[in-house]
């Protein structure tokens, strides 16, 4: 697996996916999690079918190594990682796509290196980074109470405030995971079965450590500055993040739009692979 050097001399992993020869501009892409394995974002719903996907595994998940300092799995230290990697892929400007808190990282990102990005895709995001936390999501789930998995699912989220071990959080998640799908069939449950050996207890603690309301501000104020177009995807059935707090992020940009899917969760290319690679791609391939 290639890697690349960052601001401070580690090696970070990074995988790429997609046609060598393809005309198109790479796409690079940001798990979520926060301190998920990237391998989760799969080849998002096949968008690597037409150009290369680059896909880094940031501190302590994949096979990136774990930081020596904590700090450095904050989310505005992960975007510094990112412009170490667009100057090892010798990219002068690129489009970036995130999904979940990498969408934070993203924000961190184009408030920092705007004049770096073409395009910009938020997929899912949280908005914890514009201060609010909207509870449609839970009225997202509650209205799915009739489905066969609702009540299993429920008291699953009821018991994953209540404990720390990993092992039982990692159970835990597999039974709650319906409420981040649009349905709950076969794709749904294979990709739900990798999250638990997916996750990194300590890069997730870390991610909004040392996160002041001064640098949330300054990195706001920033995003009011940021010229390039931004797409903000949400899932009408994401009882994780909602919807609203995609409209929240999309508001912080002078040049967002809002794109809802229909009957799809938080892992849009897993619910509806077709649709997402193609409103994805249309978005990269506009004038």
């Amino acid at each position: 697996m290639p890697h690349f050097r960052t601001y401070d001399d580690t090696a970070l992993h990074y995988r790429v996916l997609g046609p060598a020869d393809s005309p198109l501009p790479p796409l690079v892409c940001l798990a979520g999690g926060p301190g998920r394995d990237a391998a989760y974002l799969e080849d998002l719903g096949g968008l690597a079918a037409h150009r290369q996907l680059v896909i880094p595994d940031s501190r302590g998940t994949g096979d990136s190594p774990a930081a020596d300092d904590p700090s450095r799995y904050a989310f505005p230290h992960l975007a510094e990682d990112v412009e170490s990697l667009r100057a090892h892929l010798g990219l002068e400007r690129f489009a970036l796509l995130a999904h979940d808190a990498g969408a934070a990282v993203a924000q961190a990102y184009a408030a920092a290196y705007p004049e770096r990005l073409t395009r910009l895709v938020l997929v899912c995001p949280g908005s914890r980074l514009q201060g609010e936390l909207p509870d449609d999501a839970r009225e997202i789930f509650q209205a799915r109470r009739d489905e066969d998995w609702w009540p299993q699912a429920a008291a699953a989220v009821r018991h994953l405030a209540e404990t720390t071990d990993l092992e039982e959080v990692r159970e835990l998640l597999f039974t709650a995971a319906p409420l981040g799908y649009g349905r709950w069939e076969e794709p749904q449950r294979a990709h739900a079965a990798a999250e638990g050996g997916q996750l990194g207890p300590v890069p997730r603690a870390g991610f909004w450590q040392g996160v002041d309301e001064h640098t949330t501000r300054t990195v706001l104020d920033r995003l009011a500055q940021v010229e390039c177009p931004v797409l903000v995807v949400t899932g009408d059935r994401d009882g994780l993040a909602g919807m609203r707090a995609g409209e929240l992020v999309a508001e912080s940009f002078p040049d967002a739009r809002l794109r809802p899917l229909h009957a799809v969760g938080h892992y849009p290319w897993v619910d509806e692979p077709e649709l997402f690679a193609s409103t994805v791609e249309e978005f990269l391939r506009a004038g």
